[in-house]
């Protein structure tokens, strides 16, 4: 009997009608803004560099959980500032490092691995319990010992994880060391793949390899020198996948 009720020609059965055609709108609004949202996070490109050696090409994710990383390391790429440099430092079932400015043109006996860029601030750390070191991952190099207490990383130098087999075992005893917890994903990761797991938390990982896993170890095995040079130089050209 509402409908009845009448105040200056409004009826109560008029503004039920009103109220539910602005109902009706505000959720088509909802949807559109949805729906653009949705649009928006499809098109959202991830952000690639492609790192080319001699040995072959590796194709470099970089993480948006790190954007202090991630721009500095675009940044180097842009201006070129690592172009031609090496991997001075190969371990295997561990890593290979470079980015070093100073390995450009190097004299096959020239000590490697302490250079950075003049003027250029360490960049903060920037830990995430979800970027692990799995094989493939893309870090940066830093100082050790108490000389950097907040674990701030180089520059310019980074490594790239080839590592090894990890098990339950294993994470299980560096939770505890390291007061943290391996998700599913992250334990899954690790066992499906490898890694260098004691690194986490103490180095920041800011990317990963999603082509050229078998190029790591390629370049992983080479031959040498004291010091874990290769004998012959791996250098690399990078460029930002457009």
């Amino acid at each position: 009997m509402c409908k009845y009720l009448n105040y200056k020609g409004i009826t109560s059965e008029k503004i039920i009608r009103s109220l539910l055609k602005i109902n009706k709108t505000v959720k088509n609004l909802l949807f559109v803004i949805a729906a653009a949202m949705l649009m928006n996070a499809c098109e959202k490109k991830e952000t690639m560099v492609l790192i080319s050696t001699d040995m072959g090409d590796i194709t470099v994710k970089l993480y948006d959980e790190t954007p202090k990383h991630k721009a500095n390391f675009l940044k180097n790429v842009e201006e070129g500032n690592i172009e031609g440099a090496l991997f001075h430092r190969v371990i295997k079932n561990f890593m290979m490092q470079g980015g070093d400015p100073t390995s450009i043109g190097a004299a096959a006996d020239a000590r490697l691995g302490s250079g950075s860029l003049p003027d250029v601030p360490l960049v903060d750390a920037e830990f995430d319990v979800n970027l692990i070191h799995k094989k493939g991952a893309l870090a940066a190099a830093r100082t050790g010992g108490p000389s950097n207490p907040e674990k701030k990383s180089s520059n310019c130098q980074f490594y790239i994880v080839q590592g090894k087999a990890v098990t339950d075992a294993e994470l299980n005893q560096l939770e505890k060391q390291k007061n943290m917890t391996y998700g599913a994903e992250q334990r899954a990761a690790y066992k499906e793949v490898g890694g260098t797991p004691f690194l986490d938390q103490d180095y920041t990982v800011f990317g990963e390899v999603v082509d050229g896993l078998d190029v790591i170890d390629k370049i992983c095995a080479v031959q040498i020198a004291p010091g874990d040079r290769p004998v012959e130089d791996v250098k690399m050209s990078l460029k930002v996948v457009k």
